[in-house]
């Protein structure tokens, strides 16, 4: 029988379909061959192919322009531009903010065959003080109210190049989604006195069945009310509103844990597209005691529907302590 579920932070429904549950063999599967390394444009000697870089790693003292391990370069096709110049205007009833923002794309590693997935843990370290770093160098910009960190991985989930990279949008305004959490947790906090994510894992912790897999900083769980077949959430079992406060061990954690989720999810789900993006306060956000931060990862396993689009309700065809048991025992 189908359940409706409430999301308890932002009081979104979704429709538990289980009347035709789906299991991980009846997902599509989606061929990741590699096509274009002979023509990638983010591949080491081929530097000249991208806007010049604003921050690399290069190991062992190497200094060539080749000899990184590790680059962030302006997205060549940007959303958003710092050379736009920021205002903001009324077109009647409408609002208009100019597109001052930026965009960079994080190249994390110069070997065009590596996915995320098969990166050790010092790479995917690497990786996440990259984040810490742009996002502290965006931050000092006064016109920026959010920073999005993102990656899309696979055709299906928006990766347009194959070659393992990640992105980072600073924004001029807070996007609804973030602003929704945050709205729902100073509801929360207002009508409870505490964090709702933090009273979200201690339920995660007493029912016990849609957790996945902990250490000693974060947890990985199947929310109760997903919009996504196999959604799952990583989150710092300690309350902490920023990401980039994260300290030296915490981004040790948090490498051993999206590393274990992301081989969890190939190995469960035939390596899946999928996307990823942090979810953290705003820069200059003053309730930190409400905001909790986290990595929700959303595997592309299926498609919306007009019933979905229309009325806002997805359909998630696996309950979500089905898909973590699955991912689990993967």
């Amino acid at each position: 029988m189908s359940q409706l579920r409430r999301d308890p932070i932002v009081g979104r429904w979704v429709v538990i379909d289980n009347d035709h549950p789906l299991v991980p063999k009846d997902f599509s599967k989606e061929d990741h061959s590699l096509h274009q390394k002979a023509t990638c444009p983010f591949c080491p000697g081929r530097e000249n192919r991208t806007p010049p870089e604003v921050d690399a790693i290069r190991l062992n003292g190497a200094t060539g322009i080749s000899d990184w391990k590790l680059r962030t370069v302006p997205n060549k096709f940007p959303a958003l531009l710092k050379e736009e110049v920021m205002e903001k205007k009324a077109l009647g009833m409408f609002d208009v903010i100019s597109g001052h923002g930026a965009h960079e794309v994080v190249i994390e590693t110069n070997d065009h065959a590596k996915q995320m997935a098969d990166f050790s843990v010092s790479e995917m370290i690497l990786v996440l003080n990259q984040y810490q770093r742009r996002y502290k160098v965006l931050a000092a910009d006064h016109a920026f109210k959010y920073i999005v960190i993102f990656k899309n991985f696979g055709t299906s989930a928006g990766a347009t190049i194959e070659h393992s990279h990640s992105q980072v949008i600073a924004l001029p305004m807070v996007p609804k989604s973030v602003l929704e959490e945050i709205q729902g947790a100073e509801v929360y906090h207002s009508a409870h006195g505490g964090c709702v994510f933090c009273s979200m894992l201690q339920q995660e912790y007493q029912d016990r069945d849609r957790l996945i897999s902990e250490n000693n900083t974060f947890v990985s769980f199947c929310p109760f009310a997903p919009r996504y077949a196999f959604e799952t959430w990583i989150m710092p079992k300690e309350h902490q509103a920023h990401f980039v406060d994260l300290d030296e061990g915490g981004i040790g954690d948090l490498a051993h844990q999206l590393l274990d989720m992301l081989n969890r999810m190939k190995r469960c789900l035939s390596n899946p597209s999928y996307n990823f993006y942090l979810h953290t306060a705003p820069i200059k956000y003053g309730r930190a005691n409400c905001y909790h931060w986290h990595i929700e990862i959303i595997p592309k396993l299926t498609r919306s529907i007009g019933f979905e689009w229309g009325t806002g309700l997805q359909i998630v065809p696996t309950f979500p302590h089905e898909a973590a048991r699955f991912l689990r025992d993967s």
